[in-house]
């Protein structure tokens, strides 16, 4: 569901009618309620059929959006979030992850959550990852990986200023989260030998410690230990060379040091298709790289490219996780997203 007050309602409703006549179904789950009157208020030819179960949403698929039902406890107004909703959009998380884990659905895929909405009503987690996490009663950290058709990026730090990432990176956690995501590659996206890319966190890689030491005691010591993990990686590379389109061709995910080194080149690249990827659950999630933007909810103005991406590297990614269990998977041509 999302934040019913943002745009995932009408993201959804497009999404829908731009895929019912192909590709793969999929269940909302949602209040029927809302998205028949959010596609009335848009003049958008949606029908809305309630469902409950995944049986009864693939046969309905092509003619009308199946959802599972969620029932509000508010009546909508888009861009004013309500709390009184927060219990039906956590519900949902809670759900979607239950009927992956069954296997009655092949992923998990998120709209965005306001996310001090949810604090307000005593949501603890910093966000989906932490909670979808929590769900799946992992002790590791989950990765997040952000991709488009030209480029992956996961950044090491994620959402914590600048000074707090710095303080907080450590040889230790480079390795684990490189080992999670060179594992992801493989079983998700049918990459048999992932080529991991290592960013340095200083101007020029630090300079041979002149501008920085943080290379020399803590990044270059993780590319060692990944290398005798017998993973393909190589760095630390200077941040500033590593994302043009030469270098791009060179690796299949770019390790960062920082959320904003990982998440601007991407963006600058690809600020419609880029996909919210978590890595090292045991259920697939993905999720469109945008925010809930308020200021433009119900006005069917929103883009829907990320999250028609979501969908598909979400389809994607499971049909390569089946066949993982049955084939030695390929190199993928760099710069496929899907793999």
């Amino acid at each position: 569901m999302g934040e019913p007050a943002g745009i995932g309602g009408e993201l959804t409703l497009m999404a829908w009618l731009a895929r019912h006549n192909s590709g793969p179904s999929f269940v909302v789950l949602d209040d029927p309620a809302r998205l028949r009157q959010l596609a009335k208020a848009l003049a958008w030819d949606v029908p809305i059929v309630s469902v409950a179960s995944a049986a009864q949403a693939i046969a309905s698929f092509s003619s009308a959006l199946p959802v599972w039902p969620h029932p509000l406890a508010a009546a909508v107004t888009p861009g004013k979030p309500d709390v009184a909703n927060a219990a039906a959009v956590q519900h949902s998380i809670e759900n979607a992850v239950d009927l992956t884990s069954k296997g009655e659905a092949a992923a998990v895929v998120t709209n965005p959550i306001q996310k001090e909405i949810l604090y307000q009503a005593g949501f603890t987690y910093p966000g989906h990852t932490e909670f979808l996490a929590h769900l799946a009663g992992i002790a590791t950290p989950p990765v997040m990986m952000l991709a488009c058709p030209s480029l992956r990026v996961v950044p090491i730090t994620i959402h914590q200023s600048l000074r707090s990432a710095i303080a907080d990176l450590s040889a230790d956690k480079i390795v684990e989260l490189s080992l999670i995501t060179r594992d992801a590659l493989q079983r998700n996206f049918g990459i048999a030998t992932p080529r991991l890319a290592v960013a340095g966190l200083n101007p020029h890689a630090g300079e041979a410690g002149s501008m920085g030491t943080e290379e020399i005691d803590i990044i270059a010591p993780a590319i060692e230990i990944l290398k005798n993990k017998g993973v393909e990686v190589f760095g630390p590379v200077p941040p500033d060379t590593l994302f043009s389109e030469r270098a791009r061709q060179g690796y299949d995910v770019a390790m960062c040091m920082y959320h904003d080194q990982a998440l601007i080149p991407i963006k600058a690249l690809d600020f419609e298709g880029a996909v919210n990827v978590t890595l090292g659950l045991p259920f697939i999630r993905t999720s469109p790289d945008h925010g809930t933007a308020l200021d433009i909810a119900g006005t069917g103005r929103a883009g829907v490219a990320s999250l028609i991406a979501a969908l598909d590297m979400a389809t994607d990614m499971a049909a390569h996780r089946q066949r993982s269990t049955h084939e030695t998977p390929h190199r993928a041509q760099h710069g496929s997203a899907s793999a």
